[in-house]
């Protein structure tokens, strides 16, 4: 792109130079055979003045000095040379002269001013000066040198400006490139800087946006997987294990098996919905929520989850006031973020385990508290990524995510006992 940039400033700097010097080396030429025919023309009237007098009085004819080099001469009515220098007897320009009045030519390499002497309206004498035109074309030339000299700076200058403009132009742009290929290679945190250029700006201005919402997208997409993932772990390990329990028990009951396996297939579906509405939550589509009676909700996550805390030794306590048991919450949301705070109560807390589901303003509140203390930084608890132990620190962030999608909040709200509450709105009829 440089170089194509300084071709056509270096194009347009030409044709301007050659619309330029051509008429000016023409004006230059005209000028330079005007004044010297000018100069001829003042000696050739200086001399008609001196010498006049004297030829009508017939006395020996005196020239002035001339003021220019060249041939001055003075020619009787029979173009006889009288005084001065000139062809003997006088050429055709002097006979012209003579006979019709004063002569400016250029003919034979020379510049020639032939003027009459005339008294009482009869021709006595012609002045004839003549001067070589090679003098006057060494004066052009030198010009018309100078002016190409002055035309090869004013280019060099144009080809400098040119070359500083193209690398002010194309420098954006090979960033602007530079950016897009890191983006291609995989860098999505590559974001093109602004340089002053109004549309090379916005060009970056449109990339970036594209950029910005490609990498919003595929972290979307990204969290999805993750969300999925983990979510259905837990789930699908407890169906797999009660199915190889009722396996490996020959006298095991096969309905209860088959009813418990069914309640599990039930929660993964409720749990692949809420997944798939958390991903959908940003695109604008307003699926109804299901609801359910907050204190419901609590009694079914402590039915699930209060064996695994009695293997472990540990003890799940709740407590629900009755203000706040009646009231509705969404379902699959709500399910999904208790079973979350659990499985992170179970995993990195210790001692007993106590749920409070309290009214608060005219919403459910819950409170999943343990008795240990959060080992990560408090303020980056929820961030994607933290965590402690064997996990891979998504079950908090999707909880506040699924949270923040059904319209409430999570929080740590204390961390001696680490306790998280739920504020969860309820939903409008």
């Amino acid at each position: 792109m440089r170089q194509r940039v300084v071709r056509v400033a270096v194009v347009a700097a030409l044709v301007a130079l050659v619309l330029l010097a051509a008429p000016l080396a023409v004006i230059i030429r005209i000028s330079f055979f005007a004044d010297e025919r000018g100069e001829l023309e003042r000696d050739a009237l200086a001399a008609a003045a001196r010498v006049s007098a004297q030829l009508a009085a017939g006395e020996p004819v005196h020239l002035p000095p001339a003021q220019h080099d060249g041939n001055l001469g003075v020619y009787d009515p029979d173009l006889r040379l009288l005084a001065g220098t000139g062809p003997d007897p006088g050429d055709t320009l002097t006979r012209r002269a003579a006979a019709t009045g004063v002569i400016r030519e250029h003919t034979g390499g020379q510049l020639v001013v032939a003027v009459p002497l005339s008294t009482s309206e009869r021709t006595i004498g012609v002045v004839r000066v003549a001067a070589d035109s090679r003098d006057v074309w060494h004066r052009v030339l030198w010009s018309w040198l100078g002016l190409f000299g002055a035309a090869l700076i004013a280019l060099g200058a144009a080809i400098l400006v040119a070359r500083r403009q193209a690398r002010a132009l194309s420098a954006p742009l090979e960033s602007l490139s530079r950016t897009s290929q890191a983006v291609a290679d995989g860098d999505l945190s590559a974001r093109a800087s602004g340089c002053g250029i109004v549309e090379i700006d916005r060009v970056a201005a449109t990339q970036n946006t594209m950029v910005q919402r490609l990498t919003a997208l595929l972290e979307h997409e990204r969290h999805f997987t993750t969300n999925a993932s983990h979510q259905l772990r837990t789930p699908l390990t407890g169906l797999q294990l009660g199915l190889e329990g009722a396996l490996a028990a020959p006298d095991a009951n096969p309905r209860a098996a088959l009813a418990e396996a069914l309640e599990q297939s039930r929660h993964l579906q409720r749990t692949i919905d809420e997944v798939l509405r958390l991903a959908r939550s940003g695109s604008g589509e307003g699926d109804a929520v299901p609801t359910r009676p907050a204190g419901e909700l609590v009694e079914q996550a402590e039915r699930r989850r209060h064996g695994e805390l009695a293997r472990e030794g540990r003890r799940l306590e709740v407590v629900i006031e009755p203000d706040a048991g009646p009231l509705p919450v969404p379902a699959h949301a709500t399910e999904q973020i208790l079973a979350v705070l659990l499985d992170n109560a179970r995993e990195h807390g210790r001692g007993t385990v106590r749920i409070t589901l309290r009214e608060m303003g005219g919403a459910p509140a819950v409170d999943v508290a343990d008795e240990g203390e959060p080992t990560a930084d408090p303020a980056r608890v929820f961030d994607r990524g933290i965590t402690t132990g064997p996990g891979q620190g998504i079950g908090l962030s999707l909880a506040r995510d699924l949270a923040e999608a059904a319209g409430g909040r999570l929080a740590l709200t204390s961390t001696t006992p680490t306790t998280f509450t739920l504020l969860l709105p309820i939903p409008s009829e």
